[in-house]
């Protein structure tokens, strides 16, 4: 997972690089490496802050969430990590995401959607596969690729606008600014789709044999597939991967045009298929 996460980081701080050199030349290409030199560091140790920021998450108390932390700390007991802090993410749509730069600094996060479209049962089958992601670690690759592929957007974007209100360097052709402002978002994307389609799979395979009930993530991902299809996610696009299942964001984007996600109907067959060897 650490050769993981320095290929993806190398790969993005490349973007950065090409970005950098478009605003400004060598000059723009020394400050962009220098900065994201700066902002690798700030994003291991603040990513995740930065995430739940980003979606105004509230840390619930064991007092104002009882049965759900009592469901954390049992599927933590088992899955032999330490329990992670519950947060409450203030929006309709039904969802949730796990972060953390490791086990031992992690939260989980549910939207208020999921809490009135779930029941317990299945409710504790979304929180297994999000414990998964913090068991195998890749909330730390999930949440700096969020946050990175959320800023490569933002500097592709100012990169083309500050060139064509005639700022950043002469020589650079308006052409390339204009693949870059395209290109940049989906690179970022297809760098976050393959890391995560496969971990998908993984921590529904984990999330199911530590809650010990596939059916109940089964039948969870299946009713989280038809709300995420018709209730929209305030949020940045760069953070889809984070979740559950794929987010329908309020905001159009290239992103929609690609899928972090493994297909929920394969998701299903295979946990149904756990099911039978389970029993």
């Amino acid at each position: 997972m650490k050769f993981r996460t320095l290929i993806l980081l190398t790969v993005l701080t490349v973007l950065f690089l090409w970005i950098g050199q478009a605003l400004g030349g060598r000059t723009g290409l020394l400050l962009a490496l220098l900065f994201a030199g700066a902002f690798n560091f700030f994003s291991y140790w603040y990513s995740d802050k930065i995430v739940l920021s980003l979606y105004r998450a509230k840390e619930l108390s064991p007092e104002e969430a009882p049965e759900i932390h009592q469901i954390v700390e049992e599927l933590a007991a088992v899955a032999g990590i330490p329990k992670p802090r519950v947060y409450l993410v203030p929006q309709q749509a039904p969802n949730a995401f796990a972060t953390g730069r490791s086990p031992s600094h992690s939260a989980v996060a549910v939207t208020e959607g999921i809490l009135r479209a779930l029941d317990l049962r299945e409710l504790r089958g979304v929180l297994s596969h999000e414990l998964s992601h913090i068991r195998n670690r890749d909330t730390l690759v999930q949440t700096i690729a969020a946050t990175l592929g959320a800023a490569i957007t933002f500097l592709a974007r100012m990169a083309y606008f500050s060139r064509f209100f005639g700022f950043g360097d002469d020589d650079t052709n308006p052409l390339e600014l204009l693949v870059l402002l395209i290109l940049a978002p989906i690179a970022a994307f297809l760098i976050q789709m393959a890391i995560s389609r496969s971990r998908e799979y993984l921590a529904d395979e984990t999330g199911a044999k530590i809650s010990r009930d596939p059916l109940a993530l089964a039948s969870a991902l299946e009713k989280l597939h038809y709300f995420s299809s018709r209730v929209p996610l305030s949020g940045n696009p760069a953070t889809s991967h984070l979740f559950i299942v794929a987010p329908r964001f309020s905001s159009s984007s290239l992103a929609s045009l690609f899928s972090t996600h493994p297909p929920v109907e394969k998701r299903i067959a295979r946990l149904r298929a756990m099911a039978g060897e389970l029993l």
